[in-house]
């Protein structure tokens, strides 16, 4: 006996839904709320419905940082479930714990005898990254480390645009006539804020401005990341610059609230920007200048790079990068 074709209207009738519902769920139309639609591909899946009837697997997320709300991972990590799932695959998430950082060891639940790809989210640490690479699973980077040389690349890197964007903010602020603009972030840290440093510093050379590092604050992420110890550093800088460029906007809403509680004014004093256009970048106050990313997106585009190196493992390694947009708010009135 041939083997029984499963239609739209077997799933539908299994789940006790219209057609037109299974048929918008299966094609990602956005009227579908997320949960019926991935009750619909689950329900797919288990009865091997032609779309993902010769696709199975499983793919690993390995991250050292879970991403919150606040972060552009969250919405990024909806896009790659979705979008995995739409094509068979299972995602499981590892935390990477800094003893295992330290060891290069892989998480305790992961067994890489069942994993057909990897997404690295939140892994800047470079040996890691090497480790991971090492095992010869079909590996994407979504950001990663700043010391990953391309020539050395034996995985596929997706970022979001850093450097133009930044360029961008900060040209707009020296064209408003400000002539010492900062930057606050580690740009060892990662390739992203490496980028948005290069952007900066490309600014500034376009508009024929010497780097006066002394307006900046450059040390390790572990101390920026701390509101106290950036708060000390602000009081103790000699001389402020007219605006900061921030490597995100966890550091430029930092940035704000210490400038507040020394009685600086903003924008009026000391304009601000950001990168990530989080959440809070539109409650804080003054609302934050800052640069959207296309999370959802890029979640998708990440989904399909990683199973498109599973299909083609001997595929050259490629970094691509998703368009990224200034947004202009309050915290650089002058710089619209």
């Amino acid at each position: 006996m041939g083997k029984i074709k499963v239609t739209i209207q077997d799933i539908a009738d299994s789940l006790g839904l219209s057609r037109n519902t299974v048929s918008k769920a299966l094609n990602n139309n956005l009227s579908i709320p997320d949960e019926t639609r991935n009750k619909v591909i689950r329900k797919a899946i288990e009865m091997n419905y032609k779309q993902f009837a010769y696709k199975s697997g499983n793919i690993a997320l390995l991250t050292a940082n879970m991403p919150n709300n606040s972060h552009f991972g969250t919405s990024l990590l909806s896009g790659l479930e979705q979008k995995i799932s739409s094509k068979g695959f299972n995602l499981s998430i590892h935390m990477v714990r800094e003893n295992e950082l330290n060891t290069l060891a892989l998480p305790v639940n992961f067994d890489k005898s069942k994993v057909d790809g990897i997404v690295c989210i939140e892994m800047f640490n470079k040996s890691y990254s090497d480790f991971i690479t090492s095992l010869g699973i079909p590996t994407l980077f979504i950001d990663a480390s700043a010391d990953l040389e391309f020539s050395d690349m034996k995985a596929d890197i997706l970022l979001m645009e850093n450097s133009h964007s930044t360029f961008s903010i900060t040209k707009s602020l020296i064209e408003e006539g400000l002539s010492t603009v900062g930057f606050v972030g580690d740009y060892h840290h990662c390739m992203s804020f490496s980028e948005r440093w290069d952007g900066f510093n490309k600014a500034l050379f376009t508009a024929r401005i010497d780097l006066d590092e002394s307006l900046c604050i450059l040390d390790e992420d572990r101390y920026i990341a701390d509101y106290q110890w950036l708060k000390q550093r602000l009081a103790n800088m000699e001389k402020l610059p007219s605006a900061f460029v921030c490597a995100n906007d966890f550091i430029a809403i930092h940035v704000i609230r210490s400038l507040k509680e020394l009685n600086i004014r903003i924008p009026d004093e000391v304009m601000v920007c950001g990168f990530d256009d989080a959440p809070e970048s539109r409650i804080v106050e003054p609302h934050l200048t800052t640069v959207n990313i296309y999370r959802f997106e890029m979640g998708f585009i990440a989904a399909e790079m990683v199973i498109s190196r599973i299909e083609n493992p001997d595929r050259p390694p490629q970094i691509t990068y998703v368009k990224t947009t200034p947004v202009f708010r309050e915290s650089t009135t002058h710089a619209k």
